[in-house]
């Protein structure tokens, strides 16, 4: 009896395990899509029936797409757009979220909804605000334009605010008792705790900006002053398309949002499933 119910569970994680590992090929298919197609000539990429290899490597499309698109500048504006976004999300997420979820003070609950009200809405409502805004500030065309819309985050202050939950109250009343007051628990105590929420939160917020397209090609005209998303969108032509050469500025582009996961991986699914739970 119990031997055949020691089957019945290995089946059943054997079916588990295979239905995992076909997905994760089904999600991988794409990025390897990606790379063998920026190895064919155009004739290879447009052939019918599609081939996944290619019958010759061809890494000169990787010194097209280089020659084509200036990724010196474009890397460039896009760090500086990445790392005030993330670092403007964190500062004042991780504040405004310590806040809903610690602090009492009125219209507490009225003012978060307002922040979710921000979630549920698309986020073409707001292009026309900011634009004017941008216009009235007269930073339009400039690196300042990128950065300004993203350093606040609704999706992060809903985030933070989970994972503050999730922290017992017991800290607090431990750090109020030694003395500390509201910004010295919050900043010698609750923070230090929340490291892992940040961490996924920088990783959020820099993917969510690095491949934001729509707001670098309103806000800005001049070469160089547009990011990856905006330069790789120009490899793509009006009529045809060199769609080797396009793949191989793509992994350019994306490389660094790779590296960025696989060297904080841990701490990135430590901060999401934290945030799941709620004392």
């Amino acid at each position: 009896m119990k031997s055949s119910k020691n089957k019945r569970t290995n089946r059943n994680t054997l079916l588990v395990y295979l239905i995992l590992v076909l997905g994760s090929l089904l999600m991988l298919f794409p990025f390897l899509w990606t790379i063998t197609t920026s190895l064919k000539s155009i004739t290879e990429s447009m052939r019918i029936p599609p081939t996944l290899l290619p019958e010759a490597m061809r890494f000169a499309n990787y010194t097209e797409a280089m020659i084509r698109v200036d990724f010196g500048t474009l890397y460039y504006n896009t760090a500086v757009m990445v790392g005030a976004r993330t670092l403007a999300a964190i500062m004042f997420s991780t504040m405004a979220a310590y806040a809903f979820a610690r602090i009492d003070f009125p219209l507490k609950n009225f003012f978060f909804a307002m922040v979710l009200i921000q979630m549920m809405v698309p986020g073409q409502i707001f292009l026309i605000p900011q634009f004017l805004l941008m216009a009235r500030l007269d930073w339009l065309d400039t690196v300042k334009a990128l950065v300004a819309p993203g350093i606040v985050s609704a999706f992060g202050t809903f985030l933070m605010r989970q994972f503050f939950l999730s922290l017992p109250k017991d800290l607090e009343e431990a750090a109020r008792i030694d003395g500390c007051n509201q910004w010295q628990t919050y900043w010698h105590v609750m923070m230090p705790l929340a490291r892992s929420g940040m961490v996924a939160l920088g990783i959020f917020t820099a993917l969510f900006a690095w491949k934001d397209l729509m707001w670098p090609l309103i806000v800005n005209t001049s070469a160089d002053k547009m990011t990856l998303s905006t330069g790789l969108a120009n490899l793509k032509g009006t009529f045809t398309t060199n769609y080797p050469v396009l793949m191989a500025g793509s992994l350019i582009a994306m490389w660094p949002m790779i590296l960025l996961f696989i060297l904080f991986q841990r701490q990135f699914i430590e901060g999401i499933a934290s945030t799941g739970s709620k004392n």
